[in-house]
Parts: structure tokens; sequence; C-alpha cells
């Protein structure tokens, strides 16, 4: 298996630092709005990630921090006029709300910044102590100078980037590109105790310490949009590194851009859109198939057309199953024997550095088997319970599951319900007959007649 390392760029043998098992990190929310569909890119691809580890046998520990106090916070508690805390609490449910919808399985620890202040504290009094980090006007800055490595990971020296950029002046700085670990809390402000006074850490320290108290020193996946490679990324390492000595991640995943019609998402060309907003018009399948039909690397574009698209491509997995009884196989085994190429070519597009593009186009040839290729029932069958199989590791076919949870009561009544049409049918009373096979259909139960009698699909 290879991952594509920012750090290197290249793609590399994946190797875990501890057999069987992955750790996880993946930069999460800053509750403070709903969060848009760009933002749901690195949601959805990680998910994706982590179903696969998982489908291959690893024991995966994902971690996703929330960041519940920062800037934008505080503006939005201005605006909304109500407390930090309350606004937190109020974009944290909607931002599980939009998960929840967007069908993408809950990580296993989501810590929250603010539950993590005193460890803050006490990294910045470290790095404070060796010589990385400085106090200046009651702010705690560090001191980039003072790590050689600095711009590892997205390729900036500090030379070019004096010579470049437009910093903005700041005389408390001994260097202008030196980043806040520490900020004095202004009045109204959230605030904690430290040495430097009442203040709040800075977004770059946050991720360092909830990443490596839950994760270790040293782990092995690091993961967010391309944006936050600089200066997010940048300053994680640098002072996770400077502190342990230790190499940081062992491999940096970062996803490509989202653009919206070929322009980037802002709110002043009108085009900006929340997770939400975009769930009324579709479903989360139709959203998670759109994001995966492009490497996760590529830049995507948001537009109706490609939306459409994938709306159909989504429908037509479903289509490839409404003739197949995979009910009747849900308490039993199968082998998928006659179709391991299908599952090594699916293994083989994930393996190079989660190709899901390909391996969506893997899917197709099962469903294009299933509906032209193969006669045999059975042998449908097979290849149907296949797709599912491949389909929910990129997190497709939840609505199976629901369909596989059907009691055996609710089972009862629709063959009772359809035993009540064949007696309708047989003494030709066919507006009634009708009316049953209606009714069934407006809850989600299509019948078939076949030569054999009648069957139930829940659609």
């Amino acid at each position: 298996m290879k991952i594509y390392n920012t750090m290197t760029n290249r793609k590399e043998e994946f190797i875990p630092l501890e057999e069987g098992k992955i750790k996880m990190y993946v930069c999460g929310p800053t509750v403070y709005n709903y969060f848009h569909i760009g933002n749901a890119r690195p949601f959805v691809f990680f998910d994706v990630v982590r179903r696969y580890f998982e489908y291959k046998g690893f024991k995966v520990t994902f971690v996703q921090n929330i960041t519940d106090i920062d800037d934008k916070l505080i503006d939005q508690s201005i605006k909304e006029n109500v407390k930090v805390a309350d606004i937190a609490k109020k974009y944290i449910k909607a931002f599980y709300e939009d998960i929840d919808a967007l069908e993408i399985r809950r990580v296993n620890i989501q810590p929250k910044a603010t539950e993590y202040i005193p460890n803050m504290i006490e990294l910045i009094k470290k790095l404070e102590e060796k010589g990385f980090a400085y106090e200046s006007g009651g702010d705690v800055y560090y001191a980039v100078d003072k790590f050689k490595d600095y711009g590892k990971l997205s390729g900036r020296k500090l030379d070019e980037l004096k010579a470049g950029a437009r910093i903005e002046e700041n005389s408390q700085k001994k260097n202008p590109f030196d980043f806040t670990l520490w900020k004095t809390a202004k009045p109204g402000e959230p605030k904690w105790q430290s040495p430097w006074g009442e203040g709040r850490p800075g977004w770059h320290t946050e991720c360092v310490v909830m990443s490596q108290s839950l994760l270790g020193e040293t782990f092995d996946i690091h993961g967010g949009g391309i944006d936050l490679v600089f200066p997010h990324h940048e300053n994680e390492i640098a002072q996770a590194e400077a502190l342990t000595g230790k190499q940081f991640v062992r491999y940096w995943m970062h996803n490509g851009y989202l653009n919206i019609e070929g322009q980037k998402m802002s709110k002043s060309l009108n085009n900006f859109f929340t997770a939400r907003d975009i769930l009324k018009k579709y479903s989360a399948e139709t959203i998670r198939f759109f994001f995966l039909s492009k490497h996760y690397r590529s830049p995507i574009d948001f537009n109706e057309e490609i939306i459409i698209e994938s709306q159909k491509a989504v429908k037509n997995f479903y289509s490839a199953l409404s003739e197949i009884d995979y009910l009747s196989f849900k308490d039993e085994t199968y082998s998928a024997e006659d179709f391991e190429k299908y599952q090594n070519n699916f293994i083989n597009a994930m393996n190079d550095d989660f190709n899901t593009a390909k391996a969506l186009s893997v899917l197709f040839d099962l469903v294009k088997v299933i509906k032209n290729e193969i006669n045999d029932m059975e042998d449908r069958q097979k290849a149907a319970l296949l797709l599912v199989e491949l389909g929910k590791v990129l997190g497709f076919f939840n609505k199976i599951e629901k369909k596989l949870a059907t009691d055996d009561m609710s089972e009862q009544l629709i063959e009772l319900m359809i035993g009540y049409r064949n007696t309708f049918k047989k003494n030709k009373q066919w507006a009634m007959a009708d009316k049953i096979r209606d009714d069934l259909k407006s809850v989600g139960i299509t019948l078939k007649d076949t030569k054999d009698g009648t069957r139930w699909i829940k659609e």
C-alpha cells in the first residue's frame, strides 16, 4: 500500500508504527458557523480512509478536534450577541447533525480545545524553557528562526517568505513570521490564567497538544485540506519536533481545493454553500460520489451538471440491486471466488494512494455484470453482495443496512398485504389490488409480479 506523503512529495510504502494499528488525526471544525461544502470534502474522504483501513483489518484510532475557542467564535458571539460558549454549543450540535446527515461515521475521539488548555500552557512553558518561545507584551510567540527545519512541509524557506510576503506589522515580534502561542485576553473575551497573564492559546498549539495527548509523540497519519499545509501544519511540526526532538507525523495527507463553477467559494461572489444547503437538494450518497469520483489530491469543481451525474450514478448502483433478492442472504455467508478479480481491482485502486475514482469504476464493472452479463440468479446475488460489500467501504449502501434491519413482524405484514392483493386479483377486484400495490409503493415497498409469484423489494 502506498500513500502520497506531502512531506516528501512522493508516494511512499505505508508502514504503520505499530503492526495492525493506525493512529490518525484530522483537523476538525472551528465551530463558529455551519460548515461549508468545501469543509465536507476532507470529512468525507478521511471517513473513507478510516473505513478502508478497517476493511483491511486494522484497528483504527481516529481523532478529530473541535476548535471551540478562536477569534472567529469571538467575532460570531459579538455578531449574535451571545456568549462564546453558547456559539460553540450551537454549532457543535449543528456539526454533528450535518455529519450524521452526510452519513459520515463519528470519529473515535473528538476532543474540544477548551478541554486541553492546561496541557497547552505546559507545552508553551516548555518551548519557552528550551528557547523556542518568548513573551512580548503579554503575548507569547514561537521564534521560527530557532527551528532549523521550519518550512520543510510546505517547501517554503524563511528567506523566500520574507522577500515575497506582505506581513502585518507587529512590533512585539522579533521576526514577522513568528506565530502566536498565547494571546492576552481583551476585555470581555474568554480567558484562562497562565504564567503570562490571562489569555488563551493560539490555534496552532491546540492541534499539537490534542493529537499528541491522544495518539503519542509520533503517530501515523495527519490529514486535512491543502490550505492547512502552511501555516497551520508547518507550525504544528515546529512546536512538536522542537519539544520532543522526534518525528511528529509519519505520513501527511492533504486533499485538494474545491471550487464552485471554476471560482473560489466566497460569500462576496454569492457562491457560498453550506453542507446543509446542498443536502436539501441532494442525498448524502450523491455528495459522497461527487467527492470520490476525483482523486482526493486533485482540485474539484462543484457544479450542477456534475452533481446531477453523480445522482444518476448512485441510482445506477441501486438499480442493479432492484431485481436481486439480497434480503434472503442477510444471515448467510457467500463465496465471491468467481468475482475475485473485481475485489482485487478494488483493493489495488485503494492501495494506490486511495484512488477512489478507480475504485468506483470497479463498482460500475460489477453493476454492468449484474445487469447484462449474468443470467444465473445465484451468481447475480453473489455479484450484488460483493457490490454492496465494496460499496460500503466507500460509504455507500447505508440504506441497505436499514433494509436488512426490517423486523420479522414488518415482513409478515407485507406478506399479508400481498396475500390480500392476490385474493383481490383472483376475484378481479383490480382497483383494490392496485390500491394495495400503490399504498405499499408509497411507503417504499415495490411489488414485482413474476411467474413464480409476487416478490417485494424495499426501495
